[in-house]
């Protein structure tokens, strides 16, 4: 049985578009539609407000916890072109740093695996991808653009969860998925990942568990979800179409062992997939307005 642990009331004024726990899970943050992002503590099935920060002028879509090893950092991005790093000082939380360098909404925001360094993706609906550095030494940010990433506009983006190069997972609303690897100074497109029909509204990069491959997952308005496999040291992906739903497919997010997805979309409904041991992806539970049902002789899978 999958239940619901916990119900957070966040006195948001307007639609939640994303929320997303800390490392350690125990703080929440959530972003909404009334331009606000909050910061909850989440202890012993209760919650206590600790933030409410006032930045963004539009709908806040996406928010992103760094790891802790550099500090407590916040990134939020927004319809209003602009990211925002927030940071806790003490007890209050301040804007750290502002990037406003996109011409039209910021979609998606995501922070890099801590050992490549404190380093921002930001997705816009300007077809760039911008990747924000941190300079350590001199307490400044430098900004690289990847100039029409995506025709029209991009949707979200995602990192490979394994270095030593820094490689980037982007999907946008010409129905394309691509993998870009930083060479240098700029970024340069690895891979073009075809089979999307419609928007590709979420892309995740499977955390690494040392296989010698790397795995991808795309969800599209076309109502498909593909998993994408490359074996290490290849640029060549291979699609698997995981299930073709009821409706548009918005959101697609791995388990920390990478072998369990989970899939929510228009129909108002979270699903849990699994490869079983035909390479086959089956359903292992289907959540819909809080109450969950895990299929029988996968209960004790998580």
């Amino acid at each position: 049985m999958v239940s619901v642990l916990n119900t957070v009331d966040t006195g948001h004024d307007d639609m939640i578009h994303d929320a997303q726990m800390d490392y350690y899970g125990l703080r929440l943050a959530t972003c909404s539609s009334d331009n606000s992002v909050k910061i909850f503590d989440v202890k012993n099935g209760t919650q206590t407000l600790r933030a409410d920060l006032k930045g963004h002028y539009g709908p806040v879509w996406q928010v992103s916890w760094a790891h802790p090893k550099y500090g407590s950092l916040l990134a939020s991005c927004s319809y209003d072109r602009k990211v925002i790093i927030w940071k806790e000082g003490g007890a209050e939380w301040s804007k750290l740093y502002e990037y406003g360098n996109h011409d039209s909404s910021v979609n998606s925001v995501a922070w890099a695996p801590h050992e490549l360094g404190l380093v921002l993706a930001c997705g816009s609906s300007d077809g760039s991808v911008s990747v924000l550095y941190s300079n350590a030494e001199t307490g400044s940010w430098e900004a690289r653009k990847v100039a029409n990433a995506h025709t029209i506009g991009c949707n979200a983006v995602s990192w490979c969860p394994q270095g030593p190069e820094r490689r980037l997972a982007s999907g946008g609303c010409d129905n394309l998925a691509k993998v870009w690897r930083e060479d240098g100074d700029r970024w340069v497109e690895e891979a073009r990942l075809e089979l999307h029909s419609d928007w590709v509204r979420d892309v995740a990069w499977a955390p690494a568990v040392g296989l010698a491959r790397h795995v991808l997952a795309t969800c599209s308005q076309d109502r498909r979800v593909v998993v994408w496999a490359c074996e290490e040291g290849s640029t060549a992906w291979t699609p698997t179409l995981l299930h073709t739903f009821d409706d548009v497919v918005w959101s697609v997010s791995w388990s920390l062992t990478g072998n369990i997805l989970a899939v929510s979309g228009g129909d108002n409904k979270v699903s849990l997939w699994k490869e079983n041991n035909d390479a086959q992806w089956v359903c292992i539970s289907e959540v819909s307005k809080g109450q969950g049902q895990m299929a029988g002789s996968e209960q004790r899978a998580l």
